[in-house]
């Protein structure tokens, strides 16, 4: 009788399904991250990468300096403005379908940047680009917030800001580089492939979920949006017609009767764009003054910090972005650092730390500039500053996010960056007017006669959002932040 053949490997191995191999399913938290992280690294990257490019638009378009506020101010103000109603869009058409919604915008207002052949189309499009980014940064940071523990909420805040810190670090040697080498229209185009990538890999990977909301706030956002962009009209446009001017009064006046109506709207809508009974939450009340006053001083004196070395000291475009770099490494180091450090002591003592550090990297560099100052002694200012900035975000916005109630995180993100966004378009305006006050950049001395003042300035006010840090939770409460009673709607 013949023995039996022992079975085979093969025989021994279970048998796969036919079919395709199973993707990792969608929602994962490492593939979220980094996600919205790539979407996050574009849109600061393009916002950074302008700085060291300005004066060069400012040649090659006959730009002065009222179009190049409006280059920079264009982007932010659309992204502020919209950053509520894209939270809102997440909620009911999807977080998934409309922040790849956003990543098309953006990826085509930078095609359309690129092209620009007046300084009126390169706003266009940079307004363009500020709309996509309102869709983009809420709707990621809600994904990402929701798929992280709130016991790691501030370290993952403080690995996404370093993101964004080496996008800064990035943006200004990249820009530089392009700029001279190429042209300016190339810090544009590289963000289409980005764009194109990233398109495919967030409908693989992302997971949909909506909100609350149940509409959109109509009223809300257009009595914010026409409020909003009557005062930063009115703010840029003093810097040439002067505070007196009537076409100025008149907008700052009804800009501050929309944004009054806006407020006494959003009391009594249905489905509030900004729900106001957030702010009743005494820590996310002052996180958001801080973001206010700080983002002001901060975005405000980078517009002009973006320009010192080039028009100020005659740097090339690539040496200038190479001068920055002491600026965004500091932020690329301190940012992960800094969430760490708000997990284990609370926010106050960090964003106090931070704020005293802007402030005193702005005083710095404003008493250091002169005609032919060695770089060196700009350095220890731009380190202060960039350290000092690394540090604000992950504090703040965790402190933010954790005064809002789980079914209203999306709302509360967006609150949160706009209000920071908000702080960055009015400083641009402020500072820009006290430099066109005081100078103009007609010459290097000129320059540097308008921004020694804005940066003075920028770093008042910096210091008045130390008086505000005061209320942020301490050690002692840094596990008990009270969330805000829920919105209603």
């Amino acid at each position: 009788m013949p023995r039996p053949t022992p079975p085979t490997v093969r025989q021994l191995a279970p048998l796969r399904p036919p079919g395709p191999r199973r993707r990792p399913p969608r929602g994962e938290p490492g593939w979220t991250f980094a996600v919205t992280a790539l979407a996050l690294f574009m849109f600061a990257l393009d916002r950074l990468i302008v700085a060291s490019a300005l004066p060069v638009i400012r040649d090659d378009l006959g730009a002065g300096l009222q179009a190049l506020e409006w280059t920079v101010n264009a982007f932010t103000l659309t992204f502020a403005v919209l950053l509520l109603a894209g939270a809102a869009l997440g909620d009911r058409f999807g977080r998934r379908r409309m922040f790849i919604a956003g990543v098309v915008v953006f990826t085509a207002g930078s095609a359309a940047a690129a092209l620009a052949p007046s300084a009126g189309a390169l706003v266009a499009a940079r307004a363009l680009q500020g709309v996509g980014g309102s869709l983009i940064v809420p709707l990621s940071l809600t994904l990402v917030t929701a798929a992280t523990p709130p016991e790691r909420r501030g370290a993952v805040l403080g690995a996404w800001a370093a993101v964004a810190g080496v996008a800064a670090a990035s943006g200004p040697v990249l820009g530089g580089a392009l700029a001279e080498a190429l042209s300016w229209q190339w810090i544009f185009w590289i963000n289409v492939p980005i764009g194109v990538a990233l398109i495919p890999l967030a409908h693989r990977r992302l997971a949909e979920s909506r909100g609350p909301a149940a509409r959109l706030d109509g009223p809300g956002l257009v009595l914010s949006g026409a409020g909003l962009l009557a005062i930063v009209w009115a703010l840029v446009e003093a810097g040439a017609a002067g505070w007196g001017d009537q076409r100025v009064l008149a907008a700052l006046a009804a800009g501050a009767t929309a944004l009054a109506g806006f407020v006494a709207w959003e009391r009594r809508a249905p489905a509030p764009m900004l729900p106001l009974a957030l702010f009743r939450s005494r820590p996310f009340a002052a996180a958001s003054a801080v973001a206010l006053l700080a983002y002001l001083g901060l975005f405000g004196g980078l517009f002009l910090i973006g320009q010192l070395l080039q028009t100020g000291l005659g740097a090339t475009p690539l040496e200038a972005g190479l001068g920055l770099v002491a600026m965004s490494g500091a932020m690329v180091v301190a940012a992960p650092v800094a969430g760490v450090v708000c997990d284990r002591l609370g926010p106050r003592p960090l964003v106090t730390g931070a704020l005293g550090l802007v402030a005193l990297g702005l005083g710095w560099l404003a008493a250091e500039a002169e005609p032919g100052v060695a770089y060196l002694r700009l350095a220890p200012g731009l380190v202060m500053v960039g350290l000092g900035a690394a540090c604000l975000f992950a504090p703040l916005q965790a402190t933010q996010l954790g005064a809002a109630a789980p079914a209203h995180q999306g709302q509360a993100a967006g609150a949160a960056t706009a209000v920071r966004e908000l702080g960055g378009v009015l400083g641009v305006a402020v500072l820009a007017a006290v430099f066109a006050a005081h100078g103009s950049a007609a010459s290097p001395a000129a320059f540097l006669a308008g921004f020694r003042p804005a940066l003075l300035a920028g770093a008042a006010v910096v210091t008045c959002a130390l008086l505000a840090a005061r209320a942020l939770p301490g050690p002692a409460r840094r596990r008990a932040i009270e969330p805000a009673p829920a919105p209603a709607g």
